[in-house]
């Protein structure tokens, strides 16, 4: 079974000192918390996840979810981890404590997922759900439908779907056909079909809370026709105990490539009995408070199951003898060096190794800004961080899943055939992740969304100040010395950034078609930029740390060496992308159907 070590030490690195939360003070609820809490609460879920996920995520793989008379059963050993979940109050974290949440800041709650998703993604995809569908109630819901769901939404004593994919009717959202009839009394009787839906049934909880769009007779065409509603699996009674079954039903489990030990349902609402989130036809706003918490979820994935698959790659690779060191004997007394002394490895893994804790710190960062969003005492500077929030939102699920899946396969490829082969865990990892870069939102449409919407829509505002940050960062650090290495990584990815986005905006407004067709080379020279402004301001900090004096020397100077890999190895890559960019966007948009 595979192993897993949670980045404790990481966890501690980032948020105290890189991220600085603990001086936080404009932040409503950050004077709550200091780091023995948090070092106390990343702990126990670093025992839950290792203890009692783990032992459970290669067992559901190959179990699977089961249906049974119109009832999907979970994999052994599910249904009383979730309950263990529940009774030791992992599910609450950083929810509302109006709700019977622990109210932690969401950089905290980040960390959390990781672990989950670390140790078993089919099973951490059942609360990661139910939170998406407490904070669209929680955002844009009524007081009385708050009032009726939250409580045990937070608990996980009930648990979440979210329902948009119809057969004929994926990204295009425009094109659903699922109805919701007026019955009165704010009641709406919902009949429909929709796939793909991620926890859609099971018997870990009580209740599931669907939140599903669908069209009101009265609804104008395209988008702006879609409501959401909330159809609770049990019909709920006025004094919160459940009622007769609602007419819904999962009528099928999809086949899939992996995340065997969730259940991906096919569910018919057959007039099912529903309430409005929100205002009528604006549900796409409703739902995409639920889907940018699941992208950011998603992102998550990307790096949890990236980094154990790093481990155990690094585990196997120290433990493997085959051949020499082409340098010399290594290990005289075997009869083989390890394949660690191999260059290909080597590589490998530190690139593994590099994207996993760069990443790690955009996630911080990432999460940090919604906290002050929601959380900071000046509203320019909240509104500031959503921006940046937004911003990011494709980088974190588009690029973190697309170089997640690829680290996860370079730690496959490091342990050969065995790699292949399914006791050892590796060939899961793959095909488990593979579905991060394809669902709340394909990573095309991710890229789509970032050049678009994200930087054309406010004529590059929202950049201009991502840009800014950077280049005070760079300012501030260009006159020392032991940061020339870093700081000159940064400005080469950041110059091709620029560049980048100046050639897209000039060409798109002669040619739109020039967006869809530059918009993927351009998300991940984004993304390696992102990381290599994380990086540079991890060797900031490292530096820091390393002159004030330590008893860690060589957790900063390992920080410090990976960081120099990173700008060399990953940093170089922009000028490719970024010619990627201008020499075949062209080509991309005029090419002759006729000649695919």
């Amino acid at each position: 079974m595979p192993i897993y070590q949670a980045p404790l030490r990481d966890y501690q690195f980032i948020l105290s000192e890189l991220l600085n939360i603990y001086q936080q003070t404009d932040l409503k609820g950050f004077d709550e918390i200091d780091p023995e809490l948090t070092d106390a609460i990343l702990q126990g879920v670093a025992d839950f996840t290792t203890d009692i996920m783990l032992p459970l995520n290669a067992s559901g793989d190959l179990e699977g979810c089961q249906l049974e008379k119109g009832k999907v059963i979970t994999p052994k050993g599910f249904k009383a981890a979730y309950q263990q979940y529940i009774d030791d109050g992992w599910a609450t974290l950083t929810c509302d404590p109006e709700y019977g949440g622990q109210g932690l800041p969401e950089v905290i709650g980040t960390f959390a997922t990781e672990m989950k998703t670390a140790t078993n993604m089919a099973f951490a995809m059942y609360p990661g759900l139910t939170h998406g569908a407490y904070s669209a109630i929680h955002v844009h819901g009524s007081d009385k439908l708050k009032q009726k769901y939250l409580e045990k939404l937070v608990s996980g004593e009930w648990t979440g779907t979210m329902n948009l994919t119809e057969s004929h009717a994926g990204t295009d959202l425009a094109l659903l056909r699922t109805k919701a009839k007026p019955l009165g009394d704010d009641k709406f009787a919902i009949s429909g079909e929709k796939i793909f839906i991620s926890s859609g049934d099971h018997d870990l909880a009580e209740n599931i809370i669907h939140l599903v769009l669908a069209k009101l007779p009265d609804a104008p065409d395209g988008v702006k026709g879609i409501s959401l509603f909330a159809v609770p699996k049990f019909m709920v009674n006025d004094d919160g105990s459940l009622g007769e079954a609602n007419t819904l039903s999962a009528t099928a489990l999809e086949h899939k490539m992996g995340i065997h030990g969730n259940s991906t349902c096919v569910m018919l609402f057959d007039g099912a009995v529903g309430e409005l989130v929100g205002a009528p036809h604006q549900g796409l706003k409703a739902m995409f408070t639920m889907m940018n918490q699941a992208r950011l979820g998603v992102g998550i994935q990307g790096l949890g199951v990236s980094d154990i698959a790093y481990q155990n790659a690094l585990v196997y690779a120290k433990e493997r003898i085959q051949g020499r060191a082409l340098s010399g004997v290594k290990q005289a007394d075997q009869a083989a060096d390890p394949i660690l002394v191999h260059g290909d490895v080597r590589r490998m893994l530190l690139s593994q190794k590099s994207f996993n804790e760069g990443t790690r710190a955009l996630m911080g960062q990432q999460a940090l800004w919604l906290d002050q969003a929601e959380r900071h005492t000046d509203p320019v500077k909240a509104k500031q961080a959503s921006a940046l929030a937004a911003l990011f939102t494709p980088i974190v699920k588009g690029f973190v899943t697309d170089q997640g899946f690829k680290a996860c396969v370079d730690a496959q490829q490091i342990y050969g055939g065995h790699g292949y082969i399914n006791e050892w865990g590796m060939e899961q990892f793959v095909r488990d992740i593979r579905i991060a870069m394809i669902y709340e939102g394909t990573n095309g449409v991710q890229a789509l969304d970032l050049v678009g919407r994200k930087l054309l829509s406010d004529k590059g505002a929202t950049l201009s100040l991502w840009s800014d940050m950077v280049k005070q960062f760079i300012g501030e650090h260009s006159t020392n010395d032991a940061m020339k290495p870093y700081i000159a990584g940064l400005m080469d990815a950041a110059g091709d950034l620029e560049k980048a986005t100046g050639f897209i905006a000039k060409s798109a407004a002669t040619n739109p078609d020039m967006i869809g067709a530059a918009s993927m080379p351009y998300m991940q020279l984004f993304g390696i930029s992102a990381l290599a402004w994380m990086w540079a301001r991890i060797a900031a900090t490292s530096l820091k740390a390393i002159e004030a004096g330590t008893d860690e020397q060589a957790f900063y100077q390992a920080k410090l060496n990976t960081a120099s890999f990173y700008m060399n190895y990953w940093g170089c890559k922009t000028r490719s992308l970024r010619k990627q960019v201008e020499m075949s966007s062209a080509e991309i948009a005029a090419f002759d159907e006729a000649e695919f």
